[in-house]
């Protein structure tokens, strides 16, 4: 075989892995790098090249920077001036989608979103309406305003500095703002007009914020203390209390094994286990009236959950976090940390498995039991975002003014060519420490390291397929197939394409293959490559058809209650605009 055959065959079970997402893509990434290294198609003095790379070093510095900001409290001091319940909900989304978008062009878009969500829930709950009709909105658009500038989203960097290697200068920060600009205005204005309205009408009439904490969304174990009332009864025979504070046994536990089905007809003992669907103050009543306690707690005559240094947190799992596709207990939480998983929310799945056994998926809501003082942290390196609204650090808040002035004269002095972005942001992160803004113990927790192994991995990838030929023989094949076809339109037909790829796989990896494949088909048609770098910068961020294709959508998934097949309903018109407005800007700003 020879080296494009064996990339391409390497290419085809990335993509086939990234869209199963069975498998972590960092995973998937890194042991293709490997492969590759290991059949010599990618060099050996080159395989970890890409971890070197400026684009590497730039999303990391940038999710440092973002976290940072977050710290100082100026973000969410802003939004809370901005939140009103009484406004109509179009005015709401509207206003929270537009600043979604101005955030996510000054930071990572996935953190913007991780800040605006938690409050954006709770002027839902306020409002009493449910958070389905604000939460697709405002990750929708906090995608769209990652597009006006290149540290709002990865692809732009990837793009960026792919410039720099085959035209010798990268985009600059703002040259991506023309383009990102126009198409972010026109669609923010779409999800506050009309876009939350064709959500599906069955997410709009159910309080999903409500319904995380009803009968039936939470799967928990309470354990049988000794002076329990209910040893010596039948499970069934406990229907009535459990009834009466809404909870639903699904199974009992003993010495470690599941008693076969529901266990009806199973006479409690001692430390037997009990399988409780209820919301935490159903089981917070339930533990009141029987006596029972949590798995590795002792009961108290406060109750379980409200020990002065006991606290709940819900918090929603992101791709990529640590506990994504781990359990509990294989990540020892309760032994290391001291702090419990007592129930997992998936949409009213029954599950089968107990609970700190239970692989955990990206989207998932957990309920988190332990030290209140400890939680946001624990919250924080299992890689999850709390769903309610985050306390400000007082000492953290004197200093927003000092973070916002070391942000923007880094973005100026980068913007103005004084100094590389990299080393302007470095510097940024550095000031930010020494003055106390970011704590030395969350700069490695900043950086989303799944993304920087992906990135790193397929880098060389990308670079081994460039330099055998292989992305000047896919360009030429789209060349050839639309040869009669002007240069305009095959564009157009770039940006579909890559934004098909970007819908069911990660955008990076999807920024990172195309890039070298749109200027192979500037140089075949003999133009300007800009507007094809622009078309794959603006088409790879846009994955508005599924909950797989970026993080944002992800996030929303479990706390809005949306199905897989929601999305496309508001993202796919959503996506027609984005050509509709994209290409003539494109064209325009970067002429052919």
């Amino acid at each position: 075989m020879t080296d494009q055959d064996i990339l391409f065959t390497l290419l085809f079970f990335v993509f086939v892995f990234l869209i199963w997402g069975r498998w972590r893509y960092d995973l998937v990434a890194f042991t293709a790098l490997l492969i590759a290294a290991f059949t010599g198609v990618v060099p050996a003095a080159e395989v970890f090249s890409g971890f070197g790379h400026p684009a590497v070093v730039v999303v990391a510095l940038v999710l440092i920077v973002s976290r940072g900001l977050s710290n100082s409290g100026v973000i969410e001091l802003l939004s809370r001036y901005m939140l009103d319940a009484s406004r109509k909900l179009g005015a709401h989304i509207g206003i929270m989608a537009g600043f979604a978008a101005v955030l996510s062009a000054l930071m990572n878009n996935v953190a913007a979103l991780a800040l605006l969500m938690p409050l954006d829930m709770q002027a839902a709950s306020k409002a009493k309406r449910s958070p389905a009709l604000s939460l697709m909105p405002l990750s929708f658009a906090s995608i769209l305003g990652g597009m006006i500038t290149l540290i709002g989203t990865p692809p732009n960097i990837v793009i960026a500095e792919y410039r720099a290697s085959v035209m010798g200068e990268p985009y600059r920060m703002f040259d991506f703002a023309p383009v990102g600009l126009a198409v972010a205005i026109v669609g923010v204005a779409y999800v506050a007009l009309i876009g939350w309205r064709l959500i599906p009408v069955a997410r709009g009439e159910h309080n999903t914020a409500k319904e995380l904490s009803r009968l039936g969304d939470y799967l928990a174990e309470v354990k049988v203390a000794e002076e329990s009332p209910a040893i010596g009864q039948k499970v069934r025979e406990l229907d009535d209390v459990a009834t009466e504070h809404e909870v639903e046994i699904v199974g009992l536990v003993r010495r470690g094994e599941r008693m076969p089905g529901m266990a009806r007809r199973i006479e409690i003992r001692k430390n037997d286990v009990l399988m409780l669907k209820a919301s935490p103050a159903g089981i917070e009543a339930l533990v009141g009236a029987l006596g029972l306690e949590y798995a590795g707690k002792t009961n108290s005559e406060d109750g379980v959950f409200s020990s002065s240094e006991t606290s709940l947190l819900e918090v929603v799992v992101p791709q990529g976090a640590r506990i994504d596709g781990r359990s509990a207990h294989s990540l020892r939480l309760m032994y290391r940390h001291g702090v419990t998983l007592l129930g997992v929310s998936r949409q009213g799945h029954r599950f089968t498995k107990r609970v700190q056994e239970l692989e955990i998926q990206a989207g998932d809501i957990l309920l988190l039991l332990g030290n209140k003082d400890q939680l946001q942290d624990i919250a924080g390196w299992l890689g999850c975002l709390p769903l309610a609204e985050r306390g400000l650090q007082v000492t953290q808040r004197k200093k927003a003014g000092l973070a916002v002035l070391i942000f923007a004269t880094a973005v100026l002095l980068a913007s103005i060519g004084v100094l590389y972005l990299p080393v302007a942001l470095g510097i940024a992160v550095v000031l930010m420490v020494l003055t106390g803004i970011m704590p030395v113990r969350q700069l490695y927790e900043s950086v989303e390291w799944s993304v920087i192994v992906l990135l790193g991995s397929m880098i060389p990838i990308g670079v081994a397929l460039e330099t055998s030929g292989g992305t000047a023989m896919i360009a030429s094949g789209i060349v050839n197939a639309a040869s009669d076809l002007s240069p305009a339109v095959i564009l157009v037909i770039l940006m579909m394409v890559t934004m098909t790829l970007s819908d069911v796989m990660n955008n990076v990896a999807t920024a990172v293959i195309a890039a070298p494949i749109s200027v192979n088909i500037a140089n075949s048609l003999g133009v300007n490559a800009d507007p094809f770098l622009m078309a794959v910068a603006v088409a790879a961020s846009c994955a508005f058809l599924t909950p797989i294709g970026h993080k944002n959508n992800t996030l929303i998934m479990g706390p809005g209650g949306y199905r897989f097949g929601d999305y496309w309903r508001m993202g796919l018109p959503l996506e027609i605009i984005v050509i509709v407005i994209g290409v003539p800007m494109i064209l325009w700003v970067w002429p052919l």
